[in-house]
């Protein structure tokens, strides 16, 4: 007697999402964890009396600093949210596993800081409210992102209602830096 070939039975396939779009996925939850903490930041800034906006830098999966704007607060024209960050993080050998997150596309000062220290990919939170200087780190070679994330453009925008002095001599009158 001759065998028959045994069927398998039949079960829908499941169409599988390409590799790329897998790691994509992943990263985009990744990167809106940590949005969630810059964002943190900047509200803590926003309720100090401050610019609402906020960084955190993460290197292999874990935060090392976290920092927001303190201009208002320490009278200091420097102390952007991504400085307060590199400040907090103190001195480092190296930069090239970094991401710097922040709530708001960078100012050419924050993008010079990150180009000078090679922090390979920079994660924005919004770039509505200030376009800030995203395509200048691509050209340089950053990993550049903007999330578009709704709470970081709507705080931005409170904030710029509330007290447009601030946010104009923040930005020392200019809509692109």
């Amino acid at each position: 007697m001759k065998k028959r070939p045994t069927k398998k039975p039949k079960t829908k396939s499941r169409k599988r999402r390409p590799r790329a779009a897998v790691e994509a996925a992943a990263t985009g939850d990744v990167d809106r964890h940590f949005m969630r903490l810059a964002l943190e930041q900047a509200v803590k800034s926003y309720e100090e009396g401050g610019l609402p906006i906020g960084a955190v830098m993460v290197e292999d999966g874990a935060v090392i600093a976290a920092g927001h704007n303190r201009r208002v607060q320490g009278g200091d024209p420097t102390a952007h949210g991504e400085m307060d960050c590199m400040r907090k993080a103190g001195r480092r050998a190296r930069y090239d596993r970094v991401c710097m997150y922040t709530t708001l596309s960078p100012c050419m000062m924050c993008s010079g800081t990150i180009l000078q220290f090679g922090i390979p990919r920079v994660v924005g939170g919004e770039d509505r409210n200030f376009p800030g200087n995203i395509d200048f780190l691509r050209a340089h070679r950053v990993d550049a992102r903007v999330l578009q994330d709704r709470r970081c453009i709507e705080l931005m925008a409170r904030f710029i209602r509330e007290h447009p002095e601030l946010w104009d001599e923040d930005i020392a009158g200019k809509t692109h830096v």
